[in-house]
């Protein structure tokens, strides 16, 4: 007997609704965000790193794997927009304290904390019967009312800053006096035997003990921001790994994304920038420096996977682990600073304590960091990285995982944006999103279809500014690496962005700019004036930070230096 078409449809329609409904109607399910931080799209294993992350790729072999995920170009505008379901600008941290400009400070949407009226996640689901849970990387605001305590945590363990030491309790930049971390609120000391990955994880399951009922866990880690430092075990792991250079690495990163269906066959690979160094043309010991520094990147991976592999064995062995919903990401794509190559940091570092010698590199007492070029080749096959609104800095790996997840192969192309992982979320717990500006995966987690792909959504970020619609990416780039000027891409079948058809589609890229303007309109963007250079405005807001950090020193020496003159002054007009 034949099926008519439009009865198999019915069915189909029916088993879609049902099995979205049955996820919906089980009990609440767990939810645990991990956020990795400056994690480049193809870092983790299962998207084709180096990188050994057994346990991450576990989590994606039993769920999805995102091909079309973006996200904010700067880290704490990630965070805000992940945690609130809103826009950065809307949620009010439209970009972070280290690259902010005397115009945009103190304005609407620039607070660089939630404003009055933004709710987080965790507030919702805690109304919704949710222990809430969070240790790790805050940097959204460290004043009384800006903590994760005053936004919906239960418990909280976390750094309010943009990073820190990983082994120590001490700052990694002069733009911060000292490495701040706070436990429900309250000033925190970190114990003699910490480490960043593994003492988030310890104290996550140190809050899960502490109570039942489904609970939500936002682990935000440190790897693999700068200072890149893991354990010597894991460093050694990778010996040799990168000695080939970034060109290489490069390479074979592009060939391996198309051979796994991460990107087309077709998809070209975008030209380095040409103020980047060839890898021939550095010194033997430049070399062995750059290859040591990015073993230490994989490392770092590598060590956090493991401690990830703690909470997973620890939710199994309480029967919590199949009633939980994973969320994996990064909050932007690899961070291409490289701070130590400056005679200014330098002279910060030997006075607190640093070191960036080949040998030690990445160990306690260490700062390394990975660069333009090798966040280039972490960024392949898109271009650029971290800052920037190009696919380097904007798409990472997502992975949901879990209750209610229908497991599938391959990679997720479907478009997905920050924004909504907390209506997903929500939606899978039954509480209610309320007004937020991202839209639910539920369905799609469930085997169905996902958003409107046709949808349009903006980002900006401190003059980096992009549009996404129907497959398509208008986009604009800041100094240095940038030339302020509107660009438009095809990201499905060009993610290195190699063809800009702004000339060959007029009307769509006025169509799109106009819409990109209305948004900038409606959420307040304040953009810096022509010529901003984030990297300089890193540098100017740190010197600015450490004189005032250092005022009460300075005040004193011009004091002394001041007295010392007027002395000899006043001896020889005596004598």
């Amino acid at each position: 007997m034949t099926v008519p078409r439009s009865l198999r449809a019915l069915i189909a329609a029916c088993a879609l609704m049902t099995s979205v409904c049955a996820l919906a109607a089980t009990a609440p399910p767990n939810v645990v965000i991990i956020l990795v931080d400056d994690a480049g799209f193809m870092d983790f294993g299962g998207y084709g790193g180096e990188a050994k992350t057994p346990t991450i790729d576990a989590l994606a072999d039993e769920g999805i794997r995102f091909s079309n995920y973006h996200t904010s170009p700067l880290c704490a505008p990630s965070r805000a927009m992940l945690l609130t379901g809103l826009s950065n600008h809307r949620a009010g941290v439209a970009t972070i304290p280290e690259v902010i400009t005397a115009e945009q400070a103190g304005q609407p949407g620039y607070s660089l904390r939630f404003e009055d009226g933004v709710e987080t996640v965790a507030t919702k689901l805690k109304r919704a019967g949710y222990r809430t849970y969070m240790t790790g990387k805050w940097h959204l605001g460290h004043g009384p009312g800006d903590l994760p305590v005053d936004h919906g945590f239960d418990r909280s363990f976390i750094l309010d800053a943009s990073g820190a030491d990983n082994f120590e309790q001490k700052p990694y930049m002069p733009y911060y006096e000292t490495a701040d971390w706070f436990e429900d609120g309250e000033p925190a000391t970190l114990p003699e035997d910490f480490y960043s990955s593994d003492f988030i994880v310890d104290k996550m399951i140190e809050y899960l003990d502490q109570g039942d009922g489904p609970f939500f866990s936002y682990l935000a880690f440190q790897a693999i921001h700068i200072p890149l430092q893991a354990p010597t075990e894991y460093i050694e792991r990778y010996a040799g790994e990168y000695e080939d250079g970034w060109h290489t690495l490069r390479e074979a990163r592009w060939q391996r994304a198309k051979e796994i269906g991460l990107i087309p066959a077709e998809a070209g690979l975008a030209p380095m920038h040409e103020s980047m160094d060839e890898w021939d043309s550095l010194s033997e010991s430049e070399r062995a420096y750059y290859a040591k520094s990015m073993q230490v990147n994989a490392a770092m991976l590598e060590a956090m996977d493991a401690a990830i592999a703690r909470l997973v064995a620890y939710l199994e062995a309480r029967d919590a682990f199949s009633n939980t919903l994973f969320f994996i990401t990064s909050d932007n794509g690899p961070e291409f600073n490289e701070p130590a190559t400056s005679g200014l940091f330098r002279s910060w570092m030997s006075q607190n304590g640093y070191t960036s010698e080949t040998e030690t590199l990445g160990e306690p007492g260490t700062i390394a960091h990975i660069g333009p070029e090798w966040a280039t080749a972490a960024s392949t096959p898109g271009r650029l990285f971290k800052f920037y609104a190009t696919e380097g800095g904007l798409r990472v790996p997502l992975i949901v995982s879990g209750a209610g997840v229908r497991q599938r192969p391959g990679f997720e192309s479907a478009p997905a944006f920050v924004t909504d992982i907390v209506p997903t979320v929500l939606d899978a717990a039954g509480a209610d999103a309320g007004g937020v500006d991202g839209l639910s995966l539920l369905p799609l987690l469930g085997g169905g279809e996902g958003p409107d792909p046709d949808r349009g959504v903006a980002i900006e970020v401190s003059g980096n500014a992009a549009y996404f619609k129907s497959g398509l990416k208008l986009s604009k780039l800041t100094l240095p690496y940038g030339d302020e000027q509107w660009r438009l891409h095809d990201i499905l079948q060009d993610p290195g962005e190699t063809q800009d058809l702004s000339l060959e589609r007029p009307e769509l890229f006025k169509q799109m700019l106009a819409e990109y303007n209305a948004y900038a309109e409606q959420v307040g963007v304040i953009a810096p004036p022509p010529g901003f250079n984030p990297v300089q405005q890193v540098a100017s807001n740190s010197v600015r930070r450490l004189l005032w950090s250092y005022r009460s020193t300075l005040f004193a020496v011009m004091a002394a230096t001041l007295a010392l003159v007027f002395g000899v002054f006043v001896w020889r007009r005596r004598r």
